[in-house]
């Protein structure tokens, strides 16, 4: 055999052995088992107090986080106080395609020019919501499409607020399907205004809205939108922004029961404001402070009457005083 046949033979040998090493690789990466969610629970060193209160079980609800105004800095507290979370990713990305015939992606791809050559990020965002009055959205940026999807639903879950439910509309009775009243949002040049909507009307909004919606918990809605709603970030951050607004506006202790309003979870916490019978009840309250005002209204009048009687008495004594001189 000559030299050259001994080359290529052992070439071969070293390729094939090559090969070898990355197929079993390759099956001991199949064949390893998973970690399950409740073993990454269970591993978790909680860093924050209320992080170590969640772990110790001090603390079984969200709601008992946003009722003492705690942050939540770990993802983890989400996780072990809401098994069941529903997570999602919008779909904010180029459309590819000739003249417009390609779907949008989740993943909104931009490149960078340097020296070295064309540095390409991916953009994602997701929405994260227990279907019950919580919902969360961020945006998580890296150099691959993974790492992306990881970093926007974490921050998604640190991202959590509470919003208001009810049905504001009339032709709909107290419920928590819908909102309260009406709300706006606005990011950049995009105007969201969401309106309460009657029981079965379904999510009249923009598809990615819909989802943010259907993750807060919210199944009937009427909306109007306004300005560059094909640029999808301000759209879903002005949704957002309308939601926030649910929750900033004060509302009267009659309206709770009418409007049927919740905050937060619904069937595991009171009702925001204590809850009123029946509407005789309601219209007690209203007369009580229809004649509370009319009182205040009286007291008012009276005092300013009284100076004028004053100015009145203090010039009947001057005439009456010129009459007594002139008789004199």
């Amino acid at each position: 055999m000559s030299k050259e046949d001994q080359s290529k033979n052992n070439r071969n040998k070293q390729g094939g052995a090559r090969r070898d090493s990355r197929r079993s690789g390759s099956n001991r990466k199949r064949n390893a088992p998973r970690i399950t969610r409740e073993q990454m629970l269970e591993a978790w060193k909680p860093v924050t107090e209320l992080g170590q209160k969640v772990k110790r079980g001090e603390i079984v609800s969200l709601d008992q986080i946003f009722e003492m105004g705690e942050v939540i800095k770990e993802a983890e507290i989400v996780d072990m106080l809401n098994p069941d979370l529903h997570s999602d990713l919008l779909l904010i990305g180029q459309a590819k395609g000739k003249f417009g015939g390609g779907k949008r992606r989740i993943f909104r791809q931009t490149q960078k020019k340097t020296r070295e050559g064309n540095t390409i990020k991916f953009t994602t965002c997701a929405v994260v919501g227990n279907k019950n009055g919580y919902v969360g959205i961020a945006l998580g940026k890296s150099k691959e499409t993974v790492p992306a999807r990881d970093k926007a639903v974490t921050k998604a879950k640190l991202n959590l607020i509470k919003i208001r439910r009810g049905c504001g509309a009339w032709e709909g009775s107290a419920d928590v399907n819908s909102i309260p009243f009406a709300v706006q949002g606005k990011c950049g040049s995009t105007i969201v205004t969401l309106f309460p909507a009657p029981k079965g009307t379904g999510l009249c909004i923009e598809s990615e809205c819909a989802k943010i919606l259907e993750a807060a918990g919210i199944r009937d809605i009427w909306s109007k939108t306004e300005g560059q709603t094909k640029t999808k970030v301000n759209l879903v951050q002005a949704c957002m922004n309308a939601l926030r607004g649910l929750s900033e506006m004060k509302i009267q202790t009659k309206h709770f029961q009418t409007l049927g309003i919740v905050e937060g979870s619904y069937g595991e916490t009171k009702k925001v404001a204590p809850e009123i019978s029946s509407i005789e009840e309601i219209q007690a309250e209203m007369k009580e402070e229809a004649s509370e005002t009319a009182e205040t209204t009286e007291t008012k009048t009276a005092e300013v009457a009284k100076p004028v009687e004053t100015m009145e008495s203090k010039e009947s004594t001057k005439s009456t005083e010129a009459i007594a001189e002139t008789t004199e």
